[in-house]
């Protein structure tokens, strides 16, 4: 009897690790699946969220405008989300292709001229003009290449994007005779802030990756990073290749300047 009860002690915590193991193991696993269900379902539902938050916005900003008899909620049962984002694209629209011809742009141009005589709306609209152009705008003011500068100090290094090549009074003070960049510097993990600086062209490296996987890179603090081809280390030195259409805008630094 003696033997027997020796060996029960044993049995029994043998039996107790293995049941720890397996609860452990399942919890890790029940852990693994609810956030591979959070990473599948948080995008979904913040992307469908911000859209029909969007989607109410209009319509708020845009039925109470319509005349009752032309708003298909009066002849419907139910409510027809988005009619205020098709009426204001259409509005949109007209209003582009009216200013597109003679007529529309004089109407236009005697709007900006009664607007240029009052003290503080000019200054605000002007403002406002200048900032939707320059954000709307498919010309030079887009970002197009993404760099790496040295920030805040000497060894550290900041993902910037390339706006255009620096000019005017800036250009001619700041280095003369000394090629100059505009690039943003932005912040994490908001991209929409952040710093102008004019950075000397060779201080600039220049990386393979897409705007698009800069700000994905900027936004997820370094979570989400570029893979393929685009993603291979590059010496802070080099400088790849770039494509045609950019290259008259960033012009490449000397084989004899770089470091």
């Amino acid at each position: 009897m003696s033997a027997g009860n020796n060996t029960n002690p044993p049995k029994r915590s043998r039996w107790r690790r293995r049941s720890t193991i397996r609860r452990g193991r399942l919890v890790a696993r029940l852990r693994t699946y609810l956030l591979t269900g959070l990473v599948i379902a948080a995008p979904i539902g913040i992307t469908a969220y911000i859209t029909w938050w969007f989607v109410n916005l209009f319509d708020s900003w845009i039925k109470p405008l319509v005349p009752p008899r032309y708003l298909p909620d009066t002849y419907l049962p139910v409510s027809v989300p988005g009619f205020g984002l098709v009426v204001a694209l259409i509005g949109l629209t007209l209003l582009g292709a009216l200013t597109a011809n003679l007529f529309g742009r004089t109407i236009v141009a005697a709007g900006e001229h009664i607007l240029d005589r009052m003290p503080i709306v000019r200054n605000v609209y002007k403002a406002l003009k200048q900032i939707f152009e320059t954000v709307l705008s498919q010309t030079n003011t887009s970002f197009r290449q993404v760099g790496l500068i040295e920030y805040p100090r000497k060894g550290l290094y900041a993902l910037v994007f390339i706006s255009t090549e620096t000019g005017g009074e800036v250009d001619m003070m700041a280095a003369p005779g000394e090629p100059m960049l505009s690039v943003f510097l932005p912040t994490t993990p908001n991209p929409t802030s952040g710093f102008l600086l004019f950075v000397p062209r060779k201080d600039v490296t220049i990386l393979k990756m897409t705007v698009e996987e800069g700000a994905k890179l900027v936004i997820s603090a370094g979570l989400v990073t570029p893979k393929g081809d685009k993603a291979k280390t590059r010496h802070p030195g080099a400088v790849p290749e770039i494509d045609a259409g950019t290259a008259a805008e960033l012009p490449r630094v000397a084989e004899s300047e770089r470091v």
